[in-house]
């Protein structure tokens, strides 16, 4: 749509300056990182079910609409749709996140989280590969528009027809698989009828949460280094322009969607022969994910444009690593309390996902200009330091062990004469099986 030369030459082309692109790429986020704490109170109220149509069937709607609305609005129409987008999709991750703890018996949670994931990278590689069809074709760029438009509403049909809140309301399990989900979440009757109260003393004076939050901050600035500063290193020092290529733009992505896969198989083996226990395994497989990525990021930083094709092996490579990042620490979530996991996830996502809004005005301080290899290692550097300590502290004090605070009577009038006046942080390290309860009596 600002580049005839990519599309069909009879739809209109808008000559928008770099600053305004900027505005429209990142407009969404400022939604987004809205309504991501909201959204662990509104899936709880309202359920999974709701909680995802309304979203997706929301972005359907903006997206059928955004071809009209920018031929008279122009790039301010472009952003606030963007932004009203990024407030619907804001309520997804925790929503997902919630699901799967309500479906997910543990042996199968890796599974079932690397598939659920996985799916963003999926529709990313496809998205890549289409758009340029889709934009050269008979529909041109607003093809693009109207094919996502319609992708979301066929999902929420399926949805509607498939989706359930949890196994007891479903229609569609018979009886065995719905007993198997439930006893191996070791749910009693009635378990999906209560309002489980959230120990907000207990999360906020938890050591593991808090090392959840900075290993999950730490992927935050990460990815915002990763797929939003990278390019523009490879086009200023390297001098490509892979932005305008779709391949070099869908390889970190196809290359996350396969090394999903390795990283599951990894996990299923290693817990069905018991190699380790749960929170090693998810330990192991976030350490290659963050000091993997840091070490590529740093070999980036010192090539220059005669090595422009081992630049691009190393940014999938990069890619592909941080793939376990998903079984590695963003399960951990679901392990750690499945009960109050989408309220979890909300607090998470919502602080890790402050960092894109902010890695892009630092880098913009420190790279004064594009085409400087040594401003660009200042970045790379730093961003490798945050890989290497955020994945530290989830090493010592990380733990996938059930918290007590997760238990539906924690907060019950009975155990109050067991609940401490003011519970303390132990900052003895959590690792391996050994990992205890956080919370201790005074």
């Amino acid at each position: 749509m600002t580049d005839a030369e990519t599309t069909n030459p009879d739809f209109p082309e808008y000559e928008w300056t770099n600053g305004q692109k900027s505005y429209v790429l990142s407009s969404f986020y400022w939604g987004y990182i809205v309504t991501q704490f909201p959204a662990g109170f509104l899936v709880r109220l309202f359920g999974v079910k709701a909680m995802l149509l309304i979203p997706t069937l929301a972005t359907a709607i903006l997206s059928g609409l955004t071809p009209y609305c920018v031929s008279w609005g122009g790039w301010q129409a472009f952003c606030t749709i963007r932004i009203v987008e990024g407030l619907f999709q804001g309520l997804i991750f925790p929503s997902i996140h919630e699901h799967l703890a309500k479906w997910s018996p543990p042996e199968d949670r890796n599974r079932l989280g690397a598939f659920a994931y996985s799916g963003a990278d999926c529709g990313s590689v496809l998205a890549m590969a289409s758009s340029g069809l889709i934009a050269n074709g008979s529909m041109g760029w607003p093809g693009i528009f109207y094919v996502s438009a319609g992708t979301c509403g066929l999902w929420c049909l399926l949805w509607v027809a498939l989706g359930a809140n949890n196994a007891p309301s479903s229609r569609l399990i018979g009886t065995r698989e719905r007993e198997h989900i439930e006893r191996s979440m070791k749910r009693a009757d009635g378990f999906h009828a209560q309002n489980i109260p959230v120990p907000w003393r207990a999360i906020w004076t938890s050591v593991p949460f808090y090392a959840l939050l900075i290993v999950r901050s730490a992927q935050g600035w990460a990815n915002s280094t990763m797929q939003l500063q990278t390019p523009s290193y490879m086009h200023g020092v390297l001098e490509m322009d892979i932005k305008s290529n779709a391949l070099y733009s869908a390889l970190p992505f196809l290359a996350m969607w396969g090394m999903t896969y390795v990283y599951l198989v990894f996990a299923d083996v290693a817990m069905s022969r018991h190699w380790m226990s749960l929170t090693t395994l998810r330990k192991s497989i976030n350490t290659v994910s963050y000091w993997g990525p840091a070490a590529a990021l740093i070999g980036i930083g010192f090539l220059d444009k005669s090595q422009a094709s081992l630049a691009i092996a190393l940014m999938t490579i990069n890619a592909g690593l941080n793939a376990g990042s998903g079984i590695g620490s963003i399960l951990t979530i679901i392990d750690m309390s499945p009960n109050h996991s989408g309220m979890l996830m909300a607090i998470a996502n919502g602080i890790g996902n402050i960092f894109p809004l902010l890695t892009p005005l630092l880098v913009g301080v420190i790279v004064t200009d594009q085409g400087s290899r040594s401003q660009w290692q200042i970045v790379f550097g730093m961003t490798a330091v945050v890989f290497f300590f955020g994945n530290l502290v989830y090493l010592i004090w990380g733990t996938s062990e059930q918290q007590v605070w997760d238990a539906e009577d924690f907060l019950s009038p009975r155990d109050s004469e067991c609940i401490p006046n003011g519970p303390q942080m132990d900052l003895k390290p959590m690792a391996g099986t050994q990992a205890k309860a956080d919370i201790k009596t005074t």
